[in-house]
């Protein structure tokens, strides 16, 4: 039995292997399969990508990212399990837990709650964060709702900037957001993503960085600096971009940058080269 080029073609043992008919009816050698040849070209990509970020990372301030296509389900993610300071993106997550809370209570948000929810995401707004955290239960209700959102690595601060998490947990809460079978319904999902579209113009950098023209993006951006890393910023970038064609997540996590300029550059950066070899 000799294995050439995927097909099976069995000689005898000394009369019929030079029959015409025998080799007719013999199996003809087969090449790979597309699904095989998508995947070559796919690790292919994956492994241009690491090399790029890995360049990137010489550069003093630490990164990681994680992107989900929802299109094909192929997922990539760069140091993914690492993690960081939330800084601000953690009000999208305290946004899906109030909506969550709405819903198993069989009604819509309250206009007091959508009145704190639209500045916490629009503007970034502290304050109103602080009083929609509270309204909800805090960090007991939002670690409690985290386990139905399927975030495994995310650990809740009662100051809620401090919460840790993970570039790849970013990705679980954005696909929730959007998921049908996540345990947002439509018009919740409906409710963030208006949200999320709408940010202030000064705060519409990150993931919208990457989207091209008739493509949307939703994005819930953090920075902050850190007395305990010698006044570093921590510039973080959560969000997705879509259209007919796409339907991509992206969570870039970043800390030590040496001004919030330069972490902007950066996520921005590590995000456009996943976009570059990945080619979504």
């Amino acid at each position: 039995m000799v294995l050439a080029g995927g097909g099976l073609i069995y000689v005898g043992a000394g009369s019929s292997g030079d029959d015409p008919a025998t080799i007719a009816s013999s199996p003809s050698p087969t090449g790979p399969s597309a699904e095989e040849l998508a995947a070559a070209e796919q690790a292919k990509r994956v492994k241009q990508l690491d090399a790029a970020l890995k360049k990137v990372a010489t550069g003093g301030a630490e990164f990681s990212v994680a992107v989900l296509d929802a299109k094909t389900g192929q997922t990539y993610a760069y140091r993914g399990a690492t993690t960081y300071d939330t800084a601000s993106i953690v009000k999208a997550d305290i946004l899906a837990c109030m909506l969550l809370k709405a819903q198993d209570a069989d009604r819509e948000p309250s206009p007091k709650e959508m009145k704190l929810a639209k500045p916490m995401i629009e503007l970034s707004d502290n304050n109103a964060t602080t009083s929609l955290f509270q309204r909800i239960g805090g960090k007991a209700a939002v670690t409690k709702c985290n386990k139905r959102l399927g975030l495994t690595a995310t650990t809740i601060d009662v100051h809620w900037g401090l919460t840790r998490t993970t570039a790849a947990d970013q990705v679980k809460l954005l696909t929730a957001l959007d998921s049908p079978e996540g345990p947002l319904d439509e018009e919740s999902q409906q409710t963030a993503f208006d949200l999320m579209a709408g940010v202030d113009e000064q705060q519409d950098w990150g993931v919208p960085s990457i989207a091209k023209a008739g493509e949307t993006a939703t994005v819930k951006n953090g920075w902050d600096t850190r007395d305990a890393d010698g006044g570093k910023w921590v510039v973080n970038t959560i969000g997705r971009v879509t259209s007919d064609d796409v339907d991509v997540s992206v969570a870039v996590l970043s800390h030590d940058n040496a001004s919030q300029e330069k972490g902007i550059a950066l996520v921005e950066k590590v995000a456009k080269l996943t976009r570059k070899y990945l080619e979504y």
